[in-house]
């Protein structure tokens, strides 16, 4: 138990829980106190000395059982629940499908009789498709596949649809049949959930002993948003918090400067005229540097990693904004800042876009400006500085390029954030060269380097 015990504490590690050699030790204590036998008494002793973050619980409760849960499913030993004359008739008409390879048939044995796979029969195919190499819970679905296809099991399908036509030519009633056939997809989905169950524990295990190698925050900051993994969503997402506090940095200094001034030589001059013209007393023009914003997302597929990441990053910046208001689109426009007063920014944005995931409804940026300016125009005034972030493409719908020009003309200054391409502005249905003349810059934003220093230039009032 020990030694599952390490391996369970250093596949945590290596999915990101923070656990010291200190709780380490507690958790080998707590067992021993409190023992093995009673199961949710074992977990929650495991739970309370490794896990100290909510964001980590998940992860624990994931991984406990690919290493504590090792019964294999219950299955239904066919021929026992059969009379002898059903059992005849099974036997012949298991027997009518012997000419099938013998995988097949001592998977369907397997079956019949309710026998779980053994341990070293899934340890030795495991060696065959390369599962030993595998240290990525992304890697699951593809050993899981792999394995089914060497136990025959996605040929099984077919077999059993021919097993079921056999017994019903040997004249078998039809409710024994049914009943025959409910225990077989039974004990088929026990096998699977064992497969599966072999697969992630040994993965999870491979994690422990080979932690998958960390990515490169580098190479993460220049890889497009379109091409990024889900894992390497993750990673970004851990990384913006790090980002923040540079931009946050940066913006503090830049305002620290900002309040010494700068010389003011006409105020000077004219201050200084009782002095006969002699700079005695100095004057210094002070500006503050920090915006007032309007966001405008677009939150569809083809950019919704681009907007989580500007509006985490924005918010995470909030002492450095004077003010700010948010609204997202697809098909529409809604304000979504309430949420950022209620929350923290990264779970602010979590549950703006899982209240609005992508869907059927195509992207219509010029509907959305119509209600902006019949909705939401007093968050618009000369002091303002507006960000739309999107590609551009109203999917053939009005772009309202004569809304672009009013906002032009009431705001400060309007700024286009576009991660797509430069090369694909102006092409299909994308609107994008239409807009660029009603704003006072447009930035690609292909990636988060770029993002960032976009967002830098914004916070610096340049």
């Amino acid at each position: 138990m020990d030694k599952r015990l390490v391996e369970f504490i250093r596949t945590l590690r290596a999915a990101g829980v923070r656990i010291s050699v200190a709780e380490s030790c507690d958790a080998m204590r707590a067992v021993e106190q409190v023992g093995v036998y009673e199961r949710g008494v074992f977990r929650s002793a495991l739970r309370a000395t490794l896990v100290k973050e909510a964001c980590d619980l998940p992860v624990f409760d994931y991984f406990f059982p690919l290493f504590f849960d090792t019964a294999a499913p219950p299955m239904f030993n066919i021929e026992q629940e059969l009379t002898p004359d059903q059992q005849q008739i099974l036997k012949q008409a298991l027997q009518s499908l012997a000419g099938n390879p013998q995988a097949l048939q001592q998977l369907l044995q397997h079956f019949v009789r309710g026998q779980p796979f053994d341990q070293s029969q899934l340890e030795q195919l495991s060696q065959q498709i390369g599962l030993p190499s595998a240290n990525s819970l992304d890697q699951q679905g593809h050993y899981q596949r792999l394995m089914m296809r060497a136990l025959s099991m996605n040929e099984l399908r077919e077999l059993l649809d021919r097993l079921e036509a056999a017994l019903r030519e040997a004249g078998l009633s039809e409710e024994a049949i049914e009943e025959t056939m409910a225990m077989l997809r039974a004990n088929n989905q026990a096998l699977r959930q064992q497969i599966e169950h072999f697969v992630s524990s040994q993965i999870a295990r491979n994690m422990g002993e080979h932690p998958p190698e960390k990515l490169d925050a580098q190479d993460l900051m220049h890889t497009p948003f379109r091409a990024l993994s889900q894992e390497e969503v993750e990673a970004l997402r851990d990384e913006v918090k790090r980002l923040a506090a540079k931009l946050r940095s940066r913006a503090a200094l830049r305002q620290r400067r900002a309040n010494d001034g700068v010389l003011d030589p006409k105020s000077t001059l004219r201050h200084n005229l009782r002095y006969g013209g002699t700079p005695i007393e100095l004057r210094f023009r002070k500006r503050s540097l920090k915006p007032r914003l309007v966001l405008i997302c677009d939150i569809s597929t083809s950019v919704r990693y681009c907007a989580e990441f500007m509006l985490t990053l924005i918010y995470q910046l909030q002492d450095q904004v004077a003010k700010a208001r948010s609204f997202i689109f697809i098909s529409d426009l809604h304000e979504i800042s309430d949420y950022f007063k209620a929350m923290r920014p990264e779970a602010a944005v979590r549950e703006v876009l899982r209240r609005h995931p992508p869907g059927s409804y195509n992207t219509d940026l010029g509907r959305s400006l119509q209600t902006f300016f019949r909705e939401k125009l007093d968050a618009l005034d000369s002091r303002t500085t507006v960000i739309v972030l999107g590609d551009g493409r109203n999917n053939y719908n009005d772009p309202r390029l004569d809304l672009a020009a009013e906002m032009q003309r009431r705001a400060r200054r309007v700024l286009w954030f576009n991660p797509e391409p430069q090369y694909q502005w102006g092409t299909g249905d994308s609107d994008m060269l239409a807009y660029a003349p009603f704003t006072s810059g447009v930035y690609q934003v292909a990636n988060m380097a770029q993002l960032v220093e976009a967002i830098d230039r914004v916070m610096s009032d340049g």
